[in-house]
């Protein structure tokens, strides 16, 4: 038998008293108004991320030259000896090498990523969040949204700078785009694997540990030279990167100068392109969930 909890109402009478599953009202309205409360709750925490930027140039004049360096010193110095590998160089080289170098910018926002998260852990940011009344998920989803934003502004030097020493794209502006969101999604992945290691690790010294694992993701790819002239032991390795294949789709997308391997990998370049950061989209995000969940339990 089934003893069901009252409580008294006004008046003398009693009545069920609801627990706390069924005082919870449930419905696709509730979930509708619910999503939208995340998305306006991530939106303000994207906001805050983007502020500080604002209030910390030198933090944005220092990551943005990252990419202007990179462009000169792989355009002008080493990229001599690459193309001179490949049989290329000089503006050819530098045709070749600019979707790389898009695409290595994505990747190397893990560090950023990664050390933002793990200063706001040990600052106690975190904590303030987890006790306002906001969606769970606003703090990790708005600090990927910021990401973002900050990415399209990395991608609009590097495309300045790459249109400043004689790279174009071929394909007309919708192709065009079509790489940029490419390019933004891989930029997307990544930064939840660095939300999840931001999570993960204690410092932000050992962040910059976890992020020198990203030189040989970014080296062992198509992103300097293609991987006919990598050793046969390492070609799999490159042509399975998920970088290799953003930096193929970009470099057909772009209609710049490719040299396209044989392996169905790279013959699916633009599925993959697709593909792989979904893929990690769908490890990484419920990662960084479950751990935030159980950071401070």
């Amino acid at each position: 038998m089934t003893i069901t909890p009252t409580k008294p109402v006004p008046g003398g009478q009693e009545v069920p008293e609801l627990t706390g599953h069924e005082r919870e009202p449930r419905g696709p309205r509730v979930w509708v108004r619910r999503a939208g409360w995340a998305v306006a709750d991530s939106t303000v925490v994207a906001r805050r991320y983007l502020a500080h930027l604002v209030y910390k140039p030198d933090e944005v004049v220092g990551t943005l030259m990252i990419p202007v360096l990179a462009v000169l010193l792989f355009g002008f110095v080493f990229g001599e000896a690459m193309g001179a590998a490949m049989g290329v160089g000089g503006e050819d080289y530098r045709d070749f090498l600019m979707p790389g170098l898009f695409a290595l910018t994505m990747a190397f926002g893990i560090g950023n990523t990664t050390i933002a998260v793990v200063t706001d852990v040990g600052r106690g940011v975190v904590d303030r969040f987890r006790t306002l009344p906001m969606a769970p998920s606003a703090l990790l989803v708005g600090r990927s949204m910021a990401d973002v934003v900050s990415a399209v502004v990395d991608l609009v030097v590097l495309v300045g700078m790459g249109l400043l020493i004689g790279w174009q794209w071929h394909n007309g502006p919708v192709a065009a785009l079509a790489a940029l969101g490419l390019l933004l999604l891989l930029r997307l992945a990544f930064t939840w694997i660095g939300i999840y290691l931001g999570l993960l690790v204690r410092s932000p010294e050992a962040a910059m540990k976890f992020f020198s694992l990203v030189f040989p993701l970014a080296m062992v790819a198509e992103t300097f030279v293609p991987t006919e002239v990598i050793p046969g032991w390492l070609a799999p390795v490159a042509e399975w990167n998920p970088l290799s294949a953003t930096v193929l789709a970009c470099r057909e997308l772009f209609g710049n100068t490719t040299v396209v391997g044989e392996s169905w990998v790279a013959q699916n370049a633009l599925l993959m392109a697709v593909v792989w950061p979904l893929v990690l989209l769908a490890v990484f995000v419920p990662l960084a969930l479950h751990r935030y969940r159980k950071l401070s339990s």
